[in-house]
């Protein structure tokens, strides 16, 4: 009996070499780590990868676009919409995420023992974005000892995100340092890389500096979260890595360079909606008002890509409605986007730029704000295939407006940013609670007392396998409840 509970708690609370993916060409890497290819470093990187992403795809669309209004459900079975998020929501992404981010541990460890610096800094990139998935998801978080359970380690300490937030600084400032001058990838390791490796005409020098480039600007967005915070030191950081130092922290500098694992419709790049039924995508909720109308007042040409039409036009549906008020479905995602290579984006150029506008809005950086804002609007539509309409900067709802107040300016950056987060695991959710940006409706159906969500609650199965140092985090973090807010939001 000890001996069944000790492994079921290194399955649940450490995580192990394996991957719960059913697809075909996974399989034999992920649950035979002892083969000799799956020993190398750069065979973890394919499935974990693409598994982080296309769970998180998953739960964007479970979740994410239903709390932030891209979507709401026609129904009154799903309370998502309404802040009321069930306990077991929590635990899918907790077991998966911890699942990956003990292979990217293992793949820092694998690539050190071969000496081999660029593998060591991806897995460190990797390494820091799973997990800060994690603590921005739940708060203080299992850190120092997650997936430690082969050294013994069963109930993980929980670590505060303050402290968490301080490691990924330096695993993303090593991962700089060691992309800088990396080993260089083989055809073999550029062919396991699933997001620059198998661009057409890839090349080792170009891979490793778009690796390097992902990092950093990965780096800022997470320093942009924990600026509200003096004691995090991250506005000096800010400026060091795009004013005073910009030379030794490459960034993205297009559309080309973005972070995204691009599907395709043959195993193993399918989307995480790959092979399912429509109506689970598409036919089971309605586009919001929120959502349409801000793209119709723009005529954004994303539209095109992401809505039907109804009537000859883009309509969308009021969110939080009251129940026994189910509005009649009106625009709804496109089928196409089941498949959609650009759905497995992890951050992209105008996410950057939209970062940098409020960075210099904010006086963080010297560059201008208006600059980055256009660059970033006009960006992220061209990111999706389209051609921005002529004039579009000039649009009266889009256009920078030097005199007006500095909150109006945020709330243009976050607007924009909102869209160009479009199914992007939960950095939507994210940017609300951090900035409370963009202004969302709040409907007569609201529960939760109309509060946004500032975090999930742990997962049951870490209350009863790990109760010690669950307690000990609550007293240190506070009640484990969807309105307790994480330590870079308080």
């Amino acid at each position: 009996m000890k001996k069944t509970y000790k492994t079921f708690c290194l399955l649940m609370l450490s995580g192990i070499l394996i991957n719960t993916s059913c697809k075909k060409d996974f399989k034999e890497i992920n649950t035979d780590p002892n083969r000799s290819a799956a020993a190398l470093p750069e065979a973890l990187l394919t499935p974990s990868l693409w598994d982080v992403v296309t769970r998180n795809n998953n739960r964007a669309l479970r979740l994410t676009h239903e709390l932030m209004q891209d979507h709401v459900a026609v129904s009154d079975g799903d309370e998502v919409h309404r802040y009321v998020i069930r306990a077991g929501e929590s635990d899918y992404m907790w077991n998966n995420w911890y699942l990956q981010l003990t292979n990217f541990k293992d793949m820092y460890t694998r690539a050190s023992e071969l000496n081999n610096t660029t593998f060591m800094g991806i897995a460190l990139i990797c390494d820091a974005y799973v997990s800060s998935l994690i603590t921005d998801t739940y708060g203080d978080v299992p850190y120092t000892d997650a997936g430690k359970g082969r050294e013994g380690v069963y109930q993980p300490r929980f670590d505060r995100q303050e402290e968490i937030y301080k490691d990924l600084f330096r695993k993303l400032e090593e991962a700089n340092t060691l992309l800088a001058t990396g080993n260089a990838m083989t055809t073999e390791q550029l062919a396991y890389d699933p997001l620059y490796g198998r661009t057409t005409g890839a090349t080792s020098a170009t891979t490793i500096l778009n690796w390097r480039k992902f990092g950093n600007s990965m780096y800022l967005r997470l320093l942009m979260r924990a600026s509200g915070r003096p004691e995090s030191n991250a506005i000096a950081k800010i400026k060091e890595m795009v004013d005073t130092n910009q030379g030794n922290y490459p960034i993205f500098s297009n559309n080309t360079e973005s972070a995204v694992v691009k599907y395709s419709m043959t195993p193993p790049y399918t989307s995480s909606f790959y092979g399912g039924r429509p109506f689970d995508f598409s036919g089971s909720n309605g586009l919001t008002e929120f959502f349409v109308n801000n793209l119709n007042q723009w005529n954004d040409p994303r539209r095109t890509r992401w809505a039907t039409i109804d009537g000859g036009t883009y309509i969308g549906i009021p969110s939080g409605f009251q129940r026994g008020q189910v509005p009649e479905r009106r625009s709804t995602y496109l089928d196409a986007l089941m498949n959609e290579p650009l759905l497995g984006n992890i951050m992209n150029y105008a996410e950057l730029q939209f970062l940098l506008a409020e960075a210099a809005l904010k006086g963080y950086v010297a560059g201008s704000a208006q600059t980055y804002y256009e660059t970033g609007v006009i960006n992220a539509i061209t990111f999706w295939g389209v051609t921005p309409p002529d004039g579009q900067l000039q649009n009266e709802f889009i256009r920078w407006n030097p005199e007006e107040s500095d909150d109006l300016k945020m709330e243009k950056i976050h607007l924009q940013k909102y869209y160009t987060l479009f199914f992007t695991d939960f950095q939507q959710w994210f940017e609300y609670r951090r900035t409370g940006h963009p202004t969302l409706p709040k409907g007569a159906g609201l529960e939760n007392d109309g509060q946004m969500p500032a975090r999930l609650r742990y997962p049951v199965n870490v209350q009863s396998l790990n109760s010690a140092n669950y307690s000990a985090a609550v007293a240190a973090f506070g009640t484990d409840d969807l309105n307790t807010k994480v330590w870079w939001n308080k």
